[in-house]
């Protein structure tokens, strides 16, 4: 499996009307750049989010979340949400806008 496709079919339907949002093929998956920053993606059937370092802890205490590693090194400021913690679509727009929150706090590249 490249990537969740009706994952993303969810999101773009979260994205509708935000402006300066591109979606790119990434590490197997999709990213979701705000501003040229990555904020969000799909890899596989999980939902990649950018938190920060700063509330990084926090996210990977709440439910179906766990630390990103597709390559044998975690990033630290990454989750991924797996698919039990994305079942409606408020679940899945409440991540997509911390990656979102998140990526709007760095320098526009």
């Amino acid at each position: 499996m490249a990537y969740d496709e009706e994952l993303a079919s969810r999101i773009e339907l979260i994205l509708e009307g935000k402006p300066n949002i591109v979606a790119k093929k990434m590490f197997g998956g999709i990213g979701y750049l705000l501003n040229g920053n990555m904020a969000f993606g799909v890899h596989k059937d999980l939902l990649v989010v950018r938190v920060g370092p700063d509330t990084y802890e926090e996210a990977l205490s709440e439910p179906h979340t766990t630390i990103f590693d597709v390559s044998g090194r975690p990033m630290k400021g990454w989750i991924m949400v797996e698919p039990e913690g994305l079942t409606s679509q408020e679940l899945l727009s409440s991540w997509v806008n911390r990656g979102l929150l998140f990526a709007l706090t760095l320098l526009q590249k």
